[in-house]
């Protein structure tokens, strides 16, 4: 499915690449049978707002909207395990999955990052690709709700992941309990954050086997692992050519 890849780009970080492959993302949307009309035109309306926004512009809004507070995380993980020792088991079962896949990654980013584990489901047969989605489908309508009533496009990335995993949720409810949810990306809760995390550390400097010691021993085992961008994935009209 050529729009899990495109899906996969539109939710990194935005770059000229992207911008210039403008129309070659929106033909791969519309060729692809399994979004709705309705999903592929908010796809495209998306694609077109993007692509048309100054670049430096469209980068302040993605740090905005998704690397600001843990509530907007594009690390699917984080959001079952926080910083828990099970959230570095899964991603090492992860990594096996993509492992027996035959994938190798070649850029460092952790294995549970939504962009890179779309598109190793891009890979992936039908059916496959469906219950990988099912699994993950409650984080992604939780993401979907929380960029739906910060009147994020990005929104419309969620509601074509969950078309495609053909997964009923009850929106209603799940809107009135967003709506009543306390923000984490506003500086007043980044700083709190921040004091939190600061007395953590100087707490830790006491402590043979501290919390944060488990999870950055984590982290550099994976960060041993070169990861995002599937090397054998093709490289794609998408980044190859420019908009017309």
């Amino acid at each position: 499915m050529k729009s899990l890849t495109v899906i996969a780009r539109l939710m990194d970080y935005p770059s000229a690449e992207l911008m210039d492959a403008r129309w070659d993302m929106i033909n791969f949307v519309r060729e692809e049978k399994r979004l709705s009309p309705e999903v592929q035109e908010s796809l495209v309306a998306f694609i077109d707002q993007l692509c048309t926004t100054d670049l430096m512009d469209a980068q302040e809004a993605y740090v905005a909207t998704f690397d600001r507070g843990r509530a907007m995380s594009l690390l699917l993980f984080e959001h079952v395990h926080g910083e828990s020792r099970d959230r570095g088991q899964a991603m090492v079962d992860l990594m096996a999955e993509y492992e027996k896949a035959g994938l190798h990654l070649d850029a460092r980013e952790l294995p549970d990052y939504l962009p890179l584990f779309l598109e190793f489901l891009s890979t992936r047969e039908t059916p496959e690709i469906v219950q990988w989605l099912q699994s993950i489908a409650h984080i992604l309508v939780l993401l979907a709700e929380r960029l739906q009533q910060r009147d994020s496009g990005y929104a419309s990335l969620f509601d074509a992941l969950l078309g495609v995993s053909d997964t009923q949720v009850d929106r209603q409810e799940l809107a009135e309990k967003v709506a009543t949810e306390e923000r984490d990306d506003t500086p007043e809760a980044l700083d709190k954050v921040w004091e939190e995390e600061m007395v953590q550390f100087i707490g830790d400097q006491g402590s043979s086997c501290g919390q944060s010691d488990v999870v950055r021993q984590r982290r550099e085992e994976l960060g041993r692992v070169q990861t995002l961008h599937l090397q054998n994935l093709q490289p794609s009209a998408v980044n190859a050519a420019g908009g017309r």
